[in-house]
């Protein structure tokens, strides 16, 4: 590929380039210069367009395609296709699938659909055999057959022992460990977040307390066991304050935001607005602005899409039937 890119913004803050505007010259497949006014060598391709930016690879830690099982939703190269339009350049797919990744096998499969592809892919394996929570899945395996960490996507750990195992085992391998923030005895199966809204409209609410008491365990675990700890699409101010406590205690603790958790409130589910329905659910205004303080900071490691899409007959139905889930790789 060779093409001249005139007048980019780059965004990467490991270069010297980082918020200026320059024009970009690709030979090859490669950079070979980066400068104002660059003269185009051999009549290549130019790309101009306002307000452009250049960024490094973007890379997604939490994407479902549904592939295999749900096929019907999207496919592994459909969706890998979407994150390349989208700027991604790996994504980590989680095991919200039929069968479950919770073996060797699976995570090949997962890893063989996804070759000879500009989106890399890195399996997330299950935690536990067949997602169910009661037994470790083969952990030491699949880390070899390839899988990068090992959580249930949006299924909660309840049995804290079983966590307390999962983070002893893993550490013989340098396993990263997910645990969802969520505590399901105190979810109320609710299709929005506790406050205003759901008062407003008449529906159970989601308190935050659900996911910041799960957190708090969670972190307890972690620092009587050691190991490396990450928790997915955190949603409250209450949950970032457990995590800054715990990395400042030297916690090998990261976590993740949503970006529809940073600027979108439950006000959007006033109006019964089943897209809107996530899990975590979308929270009060109070809890979006310390999610965007904390990412600023560097409490919140990353962000990522939780792409999740689903059939839509799963969502034309009433809020609080609507299953949890949302697209996010074009947004």
């Amino acid at each position: 590929m060779n093409v001249l890119i005139r007048s980019a913004k780059i965004i990467d803050t490991n270069s010297a380039f980082h918020q200026k505007v320059r024009d970009i010259l690709i030979e090859n497949g490669k950079i070979s210069q980066i400068g104002t006014s660059i003269k185009n060598p051999k009549d290549h391709k130019e790309i101009k367009i306002k307000n452009l930016h250049v960024s490094p690879g973007w890379f997604d830690s939490s994407v479902s395609f549904g592939e295999p099982g749900f096929e019907e939703r999207e496919t592994i190269a459909n969706g890998l296709k979407t994150a390349a339009k989208s700027g991604f350049t790996a994504v980590a797919l989680n095991p919200n699938t039929n069968p479950v990744i919770d073996s060797k096998s699976g995570v090949e499969f997962m890893i063989n659909e996804g070759r000879d592809n500009a989106v890399n892919l890195y399996p997330i394996a299950n935690l536990t055999q067949k997602a169910q929570g009661t037994d470790l899945a083969e952990l030491y395996d699949m880390k070899h057959s390839g899988a990068i960490a090992f959580g249930d996507y949006n299924r909660p750990i309840s049995n804290a022992n079983l966590l307390k195992m999962g983070l002893l085992y893993a550490q013989n391998f340098n396993g990263l460990v997910l645990s969802f923030p969520q505590d399901a005895s105190l979810t109320n199966h609710a299709a929005l977040n506790e406050g205003i809204i759901s008062t407003k409209i008449g529906l159970k609410g989601n308190p935050a307390l659900a996911e910041e008491i799960q957190v708090a365990r969670d972190i307890f675990l972690l620092e009587y066991t050691g190991g490396k700890l990450h928790i997915p699409t955190i949603s409250t101010a209450g949950s970032v304050k457990l995590i800054a406590e715990a990395k400042k205690k030297g916690l090998d603790v990261s976590c993740s935001a949503s970006a529809h958790h940073l600027f979108l409130t439950d006000d959007e589910l006033a109006d019964f607005n089943t897209n809107c329905k996530v899990i975590p659910p979308l929270r009060s205004k109070a809890d979006v602005n310390a999610l965007v303080k904390a990412l600023n900071t560097g409490i919140i490691d990353m962000i990522t899409s939780d792409h999740n899409p689903l059939d839509v007959e799963l969502k034309k139905v009433e809020l609080e039937n609507a299953t949890d889930g949302t697209i996010g790789l074009e947004s």
